[in-house]
């Protein structure tokens, strides 16, 4: 149960704000999306503290697995979103939602569930940290390439967000990491429990506000992200599988391309002022994908990896 726990928490928290959306919109007179943004920051500095220059050192080690990671992270998910969005033919704001979490980086979960599945962990924790750092640039182009046709997108206005809200804390919580050395052990089994409790908040007020759009769309949007994260599951295992990777490391990138941050795009989202539209995608695919990355992390792991695989 113990491997599940986030997963659960998650599902629960989306379920809460579906049936009960009136208490995570406002509070007091408070708006519950002005949390979004500083929690990210929270997450993105709590990512930045858990990690190291070694890190950086497993680009070199293995370049040709990072290398093949990064292409599938940033080709797979934004132009199969963009195949999605246009095939069933969704409401423009909601469409660019899609391609928005396919064009967002991969999570922190993608490390965890590397972990279950018996996967390369430090290929995994090197990919979404250099896919993190590329967001400002890649996650801008991609908007502009694949959703300029559904909403007007500004390239810098997005770069700058993202920078802001992703970038700069996870420098500043990789340097902090650097100067506490081992003080900071404290810090580092903290900073996970409050990531997992604003990953919580975020996907609730995410789903409170977009909750009347989600009803009026109904399955077909469940469909569409249904399909746009088992299809991340399959294209990067096989895509890795293609390039001539091993087992481990086809698992990893399967979990990396499949695995999204549901955070980053609500965030870009609420900066669009689209908040209630096109952050229903990662509303959806957070809870979706924790779920279905813990039932095949769990299933891989416990399969034995043979050498020659």
């Amino acid at each position: 149960m113990k491997n599940y726990l986030f997963t659960i928490v998650v599902v629960l928290a989306f379920a809460l704000a579906l049936f009960f959306p009136q208490f995570f919109t406002e509070v007091n007179g408070f708006q519950m999306k002005r949390l979004i943004v500083p929690l990210l920051q929270i997450i993105m500095f709590g990512m930045g503290a858990t990690m190291s220059w070694r890190d950086f050192v497993n680009v070199v080690k293995m370049p040709k697995a990072v290398f093949v990671g990064l292409i599938c992270q940033f080709t797979i998910m934004p132009f199969v979103g963009y195949g999605l969005a246009t095939g069933f033919g969704l409401p423009a704001e909601i469409a660019a939602g899609i391609i928005l979490i396919g064009s967002s980086p991969s999570g922190l979960a993608s490390n965890v569930m590397s972990y279950l599945a018996k996967a390369n962990v430090a290929l995994s924790i090197t990919i979404t940290t250099i896919a993190t750092l590329l967001s400002p640039l890649m996650t801008p182009a991609l908007m502009k390439l694949l959703a300029g046709q559904f909403i007007e997108i500004s390239f810098w206005n997005m770069m700058w967000d993202i920078v802001k809200m992703v970038l700069l804390p996870v420098i500043l919580g990789l340097v902090i990491n650097q100067l506490l050395g081992k003080k900071g052990e404290w810090l580092k089994r903290l900073l996970p429990i409050l990531s997992m409790a604003g990953i919580a908040t975020i996907i609730t007020v995410v789903t409170a506000a977009g909750r009347d759009s989600l009803l009026a769309i109904g399955w077909l949007m469940v469909l569409a992200v249904v399909l746009h994260n088992g299809l991340g599951y399959v294209l990067g295992y096989w895509l890795a599988r293609l390039f001539g990777l091993d087992e481990q490391s086809c698992r990893t990138v399967s979990l990396e391309v499949g695995l999204q941050n549901a955070g980053i795009a609500s965030g870009i989202a609420l900066k669009l002022g689209k908040f209630a539209t096109m952050g229903l995608a990662a509303a959806l695919f957070g809870p979706l994908m924790n779920f279905t990355g813990s039932i095949l992390a769990n299933w891989w792991g416990k399969r034995e990896v043979l050498e020659n695989e």
